[in-house]
Parts: C-alpha cells; structure tokens; sequence
C-alpha cells in the first residue's frame, strides 16, 4: 500500500470514528460531578467483600476483571506491534555488538551519568517490586509498578551503556518472562473454571484488610500483570 492510499483510509477511518466520538464527548459527566452510582457501590463493597483498601484494584482485577485481561493484551500487542513496525535495517540479531545508524557518532558517557544511572537504577527496581506487592493495600499495581521496574532496568542502558544491557537483558530470558507473566494473570482464571468456578472467581482465602496478601486471587493476577508490564 503506498503512502497516498494510506492517508485515504486513515481519512475515511477518522470520518467513520467522529460521529461515535462526538456523541461520546456529549454524553461525559460534567468535570468536577459527584461520584455515580456504581462508584459509590465500589466505595462500599469493595472493603467489605474483597478485604482490600485499594479500591482501583479491586475494580481491576475483580470487578471488571476480565476487562484487565483485554487490556493486558493489548499491551502486549501494541509492544509487539511497536517493535516489528521499528525493526529497520541496523540489525536484527540477538549479538552484543550495538548497531549503529550510519554516520551517526558514537558519543561517551559523562562518568556522573554512569555512577547517578548505577546508584538509581537498583533504587528504581526495588520502589517498582514495591508498588506492585502493595496493590492491594495502597495505591500502584502490576501496571504501575511493572513500568516503574522497567524504567529501572532501562536505566542501565543509559548507565552502562548497550554491552551492560545486553548481559542485565537477555532477550529470550525477557520474552519468558513477559510469557510467564501473561500466563499466570490467564492461568488464575482458568484455574478456578478448573475446579467448577467461574472465570476469575475468588476462590482463595481473602485474608486481613490492611495485609498485602489480602484479596484472594488478586495477588496472583497483579504479580502476573506486573511480570508481564515490566
């Protein structure tokens, strides 16, 4: 498809979306309105049936759960997505020589940006691993954690440069990983449908308020998203 083709139905696209999207700017809640209805029923239910503080992630991984594993997959293709439309020509390959753009310079780093990304960078994992073990309790989760953690992890890349990644980041270790974590978010609701429950039913002890291993299944649905995210 040539360029020209490409902006038509990229034009035709936006016509078709624009009736749907103005009649939903429309129908928005004025900023600033009071909670609805279904919020105020979240306020209420969430602490009492689901023993968790957190409230954003009761919703995402009970109430509307299986919403979460859309969204989680759409993460996972528009990554994919990302990373097959940005493959270019400087290198495919899993080596740990960098490839470099043609004529561009290859600069040094300041040795205060190598010892500021080292000292950051364990610092960032380690708040990432925290956010994502406290979801239930305060505000964070898989998703918010996961990318803290990565930012950590990338960091190294600005630290230590590509040969420092490449032995921190091996890619097929990154891709078990991100499968792993995919598998144990699905896996917590097909286990439960294994033993006669509904997809994402709790099934598991909901443990004390106020404890980070309260909320029954969601701790293993967050531990997958926030494997999976990073």
């Amino acid at each position: 498809m040539n360029q020209t083709a490409r902006r038509g139905l990229l034009a035709l696209s936006a016509l078709a979306a624009a009736p749907g999207l103005v009649a939903l700017i429309g129908a928005m809640p004025e900023f600033g309105s009071g909670p609805r209805a279904l919020g105020r029923a979240i306020a209420v239910a969430g602490p009492r049936l689901r023993h968790v503080q957190n409230l954003v992630s009761a919703v995402n991984f009970d109430f509307r759960s299986l919403d979460t594993v859309g969204e989680e997959f759409m993460l996972m293709c528009a990554v994919t997505g990302t990373v097959l439309l940005l493959r270019g020509g400087r290198g495919e390959g899993t080596t740990d020589q960098p490839a470099l753009a043609p004529g561009r310079p290859r600069l040094d780093r300041a040795e205060s940006t190598t010892l500021a990304g080292w000292i950051c960078a364990p610092l960032i994992l380690v708040f990432g691993i925290y956010v994502v073990l406290h979801a239930t309790v305060t505000p964070g989760g898989g998703f918010q954690g996961g990318a803290i953690a990565a930012s950590g992890l990338v960091l190294s890349f600005v630290a230590g440069g590509y040969h420092a990644w490449r032995r921190l980041a091996r890619s097929p270790v990154l891709a078990a990983l991100e499968a792993a974590g995919a598998l144990l978010f699905i896996g917590s609701g097909l286990a439960v449908m294994g033993v006669g429950g509904a997809f994402m039913e709790n099934r598991l002890p909901l443990g004390k308020a106020g404890d980070i291993l309260s909320g029954g299944i969601m701790v293993t649905e967050n531990l997958g998203v926030g494997l999976a995210v990073c």
